[in-house]
Order: structure tokens, then C-alpha cells, then sequence
């Protein structure tokens, strides 16, 4: 993702490449070298060469990291998830509070096109599915499903119902990995909506859905192939419509929002208290699945 990301900010017409830091120093000079810029040593020289930077490192240093180049200066985009613990999510936001730094969390099909086309129509979801599948990525085995996949549409969920969380019920089998690899949840909202959420990285095929219902139509949209559909009854038909979509790359918008935040001062469209509430559901599904684990 660091080397996506990079790719991305050398498109921005307002934005100058300028610095790749990565652990390993020939990791961070081929990717700067591929994109304009200049491999550094330290995130103290990065912090001098940057306003801004995208932290794509595993989960773990992203308390750390985060706090770190926020103390210097630096406003941040911190890949999903936002911590391992909602302790350390709090502590990235009070950073970016205390600091005055813009923190954006990368839940990038917010950006989606199609989902924003979905927003439009939207009025008050009762019933949600979610399906995200994908095969065995060999990246990311340091964290389950939950926290790899299904935390995209946890977000989206929490997003669209904005409702508190009633109750939560969950499975999840480990199969290739120690942690879970498939997963399923079902949440219900204390103002009577459902979300029936199911994640894969064990799939033989890819497939990114989402389904919501509400009183007077039904939506579906595909992130993958950035279509949608819209069903109403009509009489005793039931129409069905396409939804309007000029395509883009979702890591593309997710990167330009980020910077217009920044330049604007203005709050990102993703902040770190919604990463912060999407990640306290995707440890709480974990917990869920590992205490009924034989």
C-alpha cells in the first residue's frame, strides 16, 4: 500500500512527491526512485521534508508512527486499521487534537464513487448486507479478517445507520492462518436497523457488495465494478434503474480529500474518532469469535 500510495501523491497536480522513508532503506530508494523522490532515514528527516505523509506499516507501529510525525508536524493518513487497541486509536486522536493535526483514517471505499452516488439516495437503512471476499492475500496474516476486510464495511455501516450498536452476534473459522479467515456478524441497532456482514480472504473469487433496504426502495451497489442499481415499487411493479457513476480510483479521491483537508484546515472526511468507533466493533467481533472458539 506505501508504494500505491506514493504512486498516487506523484499524480496530484497540488502536491510535490518529496521523501519515502520505509524500514528497509532499499525498500524506501527503489519506490522514491520509481516516483521522483528522495529515500530518507528516519522519520525526523521525513518530518522535515513533508507536510504531509501516509503511514502504510503494519498495525502494530501505527500508535507509534502516527503519534510520532504528528509531534513533528506532520499532518497524517493512517491506513485501516486505525490501531490494534482502541487505547492506542485514542491516543492517535488525542494526538492529532493536541497537535492541530489533520488525522485521516484510510477507509478508502468511503471514496468509492458509487458510494457516494448510494449516499444521495439514502434516508434511513433498515436492513444492511455487506459481502467482501477475496482470495488468500499473503499480506496482513498478522491480523484476522475481521480487522484485514470486514472493518471496510463496518465502517460504511456505522456511517450510513448512525445509530449506537444494540447487540452484536459473530462466527469466524481460522483456516490458512492463526487468526480468523472467514467471518461473519450481525448487528442490530438500537433504532431497529440490522446488518448482516460477511468477510472471506479465503475465497477463490473477489467480490466487494453491499445491499441496503429501506422503507421505500433497495439499493445495491459493487465496489469492484463501481455500478449500482436502485429497486422501488411502483404500483404492484417493482422497477429497477441504474445508479449514475463516473468511475475514479477510490486511493486516488481518498488522497485528494486528504490534502484539501489539509489545506483547508478543515476536518477529514474519515476522522480518527470514526476509525476509532468502526475498530471498537471490529475487536469486539474478534473477541466474539475467539471466546466461542473450541
Amino acid at each position: 500500500m506505501g508504494r500505491n500510495h506514493a504512486r498516487v501523491y506523484s499524480l496530484l497536480e497540488n502536491v510535490a512527491l518529496t521523501a519515502v522513508y520505509d524500514a528497509d532503506p532499499a525498500r524506501a530508494a527503489a519506490v522514491a526512485a520509481e516516483f521522483g523522490a528522495e529515500p530518507v532515514t528516519s522519520l525526523e528527516v521525513l518530518a522535515e521534508r513533508c507536510e504531509l505523509a501516509s503511514v502504510a506499516v503494519p498495525t502494530a507501529a501505527h500508535g507509534e508512527v502516527g503519534c510520532r510525525l504528528m509531534e513533528l508536524g506532520v499532518h497524517v493518513l493512517m491506513e485501516k486499521p486505525i490501531a490494534p487497541t482502541v487505547a492506542a486509536a485514542q491516543g492517535l486522536v488525542e494526538t492529532s487534537q493536541r497537535t492541530g493535526r489533520v488525522l485521516q483514517i484510510g477507509h478508502i471505499e468511503r471514496f468509492n464513487p458509487v458510494m457516494r452516488e448510494l449516499e444521495k439516495k439514502l434516508s434511513r437503512p433498515r436492513f444492511i448486507e455487506a459481502h467482501r471476499l477475496s482470495p488468500f492475500p499473503n499480506r496482513s496474516i498478522d491480523i484476522g479478517v475481521v480487522l484485514d476486510l470486514m472493518i471496510h464495511d463496518l465502517e460504511i455501516i456505522l456511517h450510513l445507520v448512525r445509530s449506537p450498536i444494540a447487540s452484536i452476534d459473530a462466527v469466524g473459522v481460522a483456516v490458512l492462518t492463526a487468526q480468523e479467515d472467514i467471518a461473519n456478524a450481525r448487528l442490530r441497532f438500537e433504532n431497529g436497523c440490522v446488518a448482516n456482514v460477511t468477510a472471506s480472504r479465503i475465497s477463490p473469487e473477489r467480490m466487494r457488495k453491499l445491499r441496503v433496504f429501506q422503507e421505500d426502495c433497495y439499493l445495491s451497489l459493487d465496489y469492484q465494478e463501481q455500478s449500482g442499481h436502485i429497486h422501488w415499487k411502483e404500483g404492484m411493479e417493482i422497477k429497477r434503474a441504474a445508479v449514475a457513476v463516473e468511475p475514479g480510483e477510490p486511493l486516488r479521491l481518498e488522497l485528494a480529500a486528504f490534502v484539501a483537508s489539509v489545506v483547508a484546515g478543515a476536518a477529514p472526511a474519515v476522522s480518527g474518532q470514526q476509525g476509532a468507533a468502526a475498530l471498537g466493533v471490529a475487536l469486539e467481533i474478534t473477541r466474539l469469535i475467539r471466546a466461542a472458539a473450541p
